[in-house]
């Protein structure tokens, strides 16, 4: 069976700035597609550009979004309302971040695994895989 990935914001920052463990973050991205998938809610993507925005200027975020994501094996994974409403059950229920509340329902939905160093993932073990940076 295939196995999915799915990255959050600390994940690829720490790929973009290589930092805490970014090489697991590449060894995935070079993993063999017919293996194993890597997805990102676009959420995410948002919370990872305003961050590089806020860090390095919006000229290096508009390069994220429109060079550097584009050329990533990286499938974006959009939202619709009732996945929207997913997500604030989630927050409803568990103390995470907004934004962390979308990565937490795609992996259950799209039955991935989180690959992250946040510590705030910590909080919803019983609802997904974490694997750890």
């Amino acid at each position: 069976m295939k196995k999915k990935r799915l990255l959050d914001s600390f994940a690829i920052l720490a790929y973009l700035k290589k930092e805490n463990n970014y090489q697991k973050v590449v060894k995935l991205l070079s993993s063999n597609p017919k293996e194993c998938s890597v997805i990102m809610n676009e959420i995410n993507i948002g919370e990872s550009y305003y961050i590089i925005s806020r860090e390095r200027g919006r000229e290096q975020a508009d390069y994220f979004v429109e060079t550097v994501l584009p050329n990533l094996p990286v499938a974006v994974i959009p939202n619709s309302f009732e996945q929207i409403i997913e997500a604030s059950r989630i927050k409803a229920k568990y103390p995470i971040s907004y934004a962390d509340c979308f990565a937490v329902a795609t992996a259950v939905r799209e039955k991935a695994t989180i690959v992250t160093g946040d510590p705030e993932f910590k909080k919803v073990k019983d609802l997904v895989e974490v694997e750890w940076l």
